[in-house]
């Protein structure tokens, strides 16, 4: 029997939204700016209260999904890889 960690559930749920800004549907009623929100947050930055996520086409890979997230208090770009951690930039 496999068990999850709330960490690895919210890095499942970001990565299923594919390569579109809201992907699928959104996972238990979260949105991607929520799902990305908590995901810097369990690596160290602060996001008081996430207001929208837009996925950067441009850096994107397929196996490389690129968001700028801004939140009430700071901007990011948030660059997500399967199995590893998100690599977050704060932006000015």
């Amino acid at each position: 029997m496999l068990k999850f960690t709330g960490l690895a559930i919210v890095i499942l749920a970001v990565s299923s939204f594919g390569s579109g800004p809201r992907g699928s549907a959104a996972w238990a009623g979260e949105t991607l700016q929520d799902l990305l929100a908590v995901q810097i947050r369990s690596q160290g930055f602060a996001c008081d209260k996430p207001l929208r996520a837009v996925r950067d086409a441009k850096r994107s890979r397929p196996d490389r999904g690129v968001w700028v997230l801004r939140c009430s208090n700071a901007t990011y770009r948030v660059s997500r890889s399967p199995d590893l951690a998100a690599k977050v930039e704060v932006l000015q």
